[in-house]
């Protein structure tokens, strides 16, 4: 990036919440570490270059001590001999503002989601490099953006514009053409995608475009991807403004570069997104290969077999899955080949350690023919729990220290304080409320009239009846694009082309009852659909399907990223107008 073309600002996000828990862990063993370390290993072949070329850096590397890495880049650069002034954010980690904040047992962090605005007042001191703690994800750009252009705190739509082009950057590739589920279709060469970069105006308008010559592809359907990924409804909240992503415009302005324009902004929630973590437990894993015929006869003898030794004491959460990965009469013999899985969960280390893997080799010489397993017995291994509570944010400190040692304050002012945990903060708008079920989709309307929109769109823009229709995979006619936020799971799927046809069949056609039965595992949870005309798009987040987040490793996809293709691989009668 500092090599293949001009740029003002290059930022860096490090954190996530599996690595808000590590940093945490990591804080533990020595609480001089907290952050990033590998920051400082590319920022030794980089700051140079940096500095030669007027780059400044932002990054959220500074995990659970931006202070400690501050001091730790001006090591580095006094021993490497490039000088540079260094700022930092702090104020998100609220386990350090005392014990009076009562965040349950066990939490190793609790970290506010921050906003841009210290990021920006160390930039306009004149900072070289800015660290900062948990922020927002596209803090980093809207922090940098008002930065340059000097926007207000209320310049809402401005922010948004930002915000919108920092959340497409967040993921690198993922905006270039990486994770793209149309790649083989359109013939992109992603073997190597380049990064994207944001050009960013005045008035929040932004194009995303890459450096010239780099891998990959910039296009109206790779940015409308990334937009989806890990979003939910139409208002887009954060701690700068609620963005609202039904208003974003695309287009395609050139070679790999697409407009983003029309972003609307509203006011920022009066409240701040707050990450714990903690550790749930302990956790333990047995995957059994059953090999050739009578797969399920095998399964159901080794569940026996194992069920035995569970028993004295029973681990507090036993999960057994059978992925038929095998194929009849196979040439190879791993696709001869499924997969039984054994998952425990407990409070004690001994309960699912030894005692489950030990009883799990020694069926050995008397279990199903052929046995064997994927890996070695192990003991239990420590998982983790993510969870989001909300505080109102004049509760937290946001502090800039600036270059020069200054303490800058920019925390949001506020009433007094309330604490709370387990949800969202309720809105004054209803519209900002999820839409569970497709009946609250931002369309308006009873629940009957939009049954019969819906099938009126269906009968003008799909066809006549069940004859003109084929049985085939969604993916033909639609993009997809999932990930996971805390225990929920979100899937944006898109028509492909942006075509309007495929649009209105999909707006009929793909209802939250419909993705229940697509998608069996999520049957019987809550979920939220939403609809993003101008994207051509819709979002779905479906509630719990990855109970306590990525750490704890609930189900073998434990950050939903395959979710999507999953979908795409699932057939529907489609019209065959759709499909040529």
């Amino acid at each position: 990036m500092l090599t293949g073309g001009p740029l003002d600002v290059l930022t860096g996000d490090y954190l996530a919440e599996l690595t808000m828990l590590i940093l945490g862990r990591d804080r533990m063993k020595d609480p001089s570490r907290g952050y990033a370390k590998t920051f400082l290993r590319q920022l030794e072949e980089g700051l140079g270059l940096a500095q030669e070329r007027g780059v400044a850096l932002v990054t959220n590397a500074g995990g659970l001590n931006p202070a400690g890495l501050a001091d730790a880049v001006r090591e580095l650069s006094a021993r490497v001999g490039v000088p540079a002034r260094v700022a930092h954010v702090e104020g998100d980690d609220l386990l350090r503002q005392g014990p009076d904040r009562r965040w349950g047992e066990g939490v190793l962090t609790a970290n506010a989601y921050l906003g841009g605005a210290g990021i920006a007042a160390c930039l306009r001191a004149g900072a070289d490099v800015v660290v900062t703690g948990r922020v927002a994800d596209a803090a980093l750009v809207s922090g940098a953006a008002a930065a340059r252009f000097g926007w207000a705190d209320d310049d809402w739509d401005r922010l948004a514009g930002a915000v919108v082009a920092g959340h497409v950057l967040e993921c690198g590739a993922q905006a270039t053409g990486g994770n793209y589920a149309f790649f083989a279709d359109e013939g992109l060469d992603v073997r190597r995608p380049g990064f994207p970069l944001a050009e960013i105006h005045d008035d929040g308008s932004s194009v995303i475009t890459k450096h010239p010559g780099t891998g990959g592809a910039v296009t109206v359907g790779t940015v409308t991807a990334q937009l989806l990924y890990e979003t939910g409804g139409p208002r887009y909240l954060g701690p700068d403004v609620t963005a609202r992503l039904d208003s974003v415009r695309l287009t395609q302005a050139g070679p790999d570069r697409v407009r983003v324009d029309g972003v609307r902004g509203e006011p920022r929630p009066d409240t701040l997104k707050v990450g714990l973590t903690r550790i749930g437990g302990f956790r333990n894993e047995v995957t059994f290969v059953l090999t050739g015929l009578d797969i399920e006869a095998k399964a159901a003898l080794v569940r026996g077999q194992m069920e035995v030794a569970l028993t004295d004491p029973r681990p507090r959460e036993v999960r057994w899955t059978l992925a038929r990965t095998d194929h009849v009469d196979a040439g190879v013999q791993e696709e001869a080949s499924a997969l039984l899985r054994l998952v425990v969960r407990d409070a004690e280390e001994a309960v699912v350690g030894r005692a489950v893997s030990g009883p799990a080799i020694e069926l050995a010489l008397a279990g199903v023919p052929g046995f064997h397993v994927t890996a070695p017995p192990s003991r239990g291994a420590p998982y983790g729990v993510f969870e989001a509570a909300y505080v109102d944010a004049a509760m937290v400190p946001h502090v800039a220290v600036l270059p020069d040692g200054a303490r800058a304050d920019v925390s949001f002012p506020g009433p007094s304080p309330s604490l709370r945990t387990g949800g969202p903060p309720p809105s004054r708008d209803p519209s900002a409320r999820p839409a569970i079920e497709e009946e609250r989709s931002g369309t308006g309307g009873s629940r009957g009239a939009l049954r019969e929109k819906r099938e009126r769109e269906k009968r003008e823009g799909a066809g006549q009846g069940r004859a003109h229709t084929r049985r085939a995979p969604l993916g033909r006619v639609l993009g997809a694009r999932s990930g996971d936020k805390g225990g929920d799971a979100n899937i944006g799927v898109w028509a492909r082309g942006a075509d309007d046809r495929v649009w209105r069949w999909m707006a009929a056609e793909l209802t939250a009852e419909r993705l229940r039965e697509l998608l069996p595992e999520a049957a019987a949870l809550p979920i939220a659909r939403y609809e993003l005309p101008n994207l051509k798009a819709l979002n779905f987040v479906i509630e719990g399907l990855l109970g306590d987040g990525v750490a704890a490793a609930h189900r073998f996809d434990p950050q939903a990223k395959a979710l999507g293709e999953w979908l795409r691989s699932r057939h529907l009668e489609i019209p065959e107008e759709l499909l040529t």
